[in-house]
């Protein structure tokens, strides 16, 4: 779960092909990144809130509705940059927080003498989905563009899926 919504650290990948087929700039672009850590932070305090009077899975479905619905809404973001905020940085940051929490709160109940040890294991995993994502979201952004590198990027879970939108 951590390596999947750590692809967010992988937004550098797309700042660049969204400035060139946009004309937004590389701030413009940054925002969405900048709203999407921003909206991790409330939502993992809320997730955190939200786990103690409903469990995990309830809080990790509903992060994985809302980051992937994010991403693949940010797909149809083609010259709207309001749009982008709304769907990557809002939606997407709302589903980041959500999910960043739940292994993190739950390693730590399972593993409570090594708290220190656990935690690192999960965000190292957090911060490997970047160095998993960047590469094939690059090869995907330079075959198929960067609008539906994003959409493939939310749909992975599906093959059939994936080769319908994708290719």
């Amino acid at each position: 779960m951590q390596i999947a919504l750590g692809a967010v650290y992988a937004w550098s990948v797309f700042r660049i092909p969204l400035t060139k087929t946009f004309g937004w700039t590389i701030s413009q672009v940054t925002l969405a990144f900048t709203l999407a850590i921003l909206m991790l932070g409330f939502a993992a305090f809320v997730g955190g809130l939200w786990m103690r009077k409903s469990g995990p899975r309830q809080v990790a479905i509903a992060a994985g509705i809302l980051y992937g619905a994010g991403v693949f809404l940010a797909s149809f973001s083609g010259g709207h940059l309001y749009w982008l905020y709304f769907s990557y940085g809002f939606l997407g940051g709302i589903g980041l927080g959500l999910g960043y929490i739940v292994p993190v709160a739950t390693l730590v109940k399972w593993f409570p003498d090594k708290r220190g040890m656990i935690t690192g294991i999960a965000v190292a995993g957090f911060g490997a989905g970047a160095l998993i994502t960047a590469p094939i979201a690059s090869r995907l952004i330079g075959n198929i563009g960067v609008l539906k590198t994003l959409r493939c990027s939310a749909l992975l879970t599906s093959s059939r899926l994936q080769e319908r939108v994708c290719l």
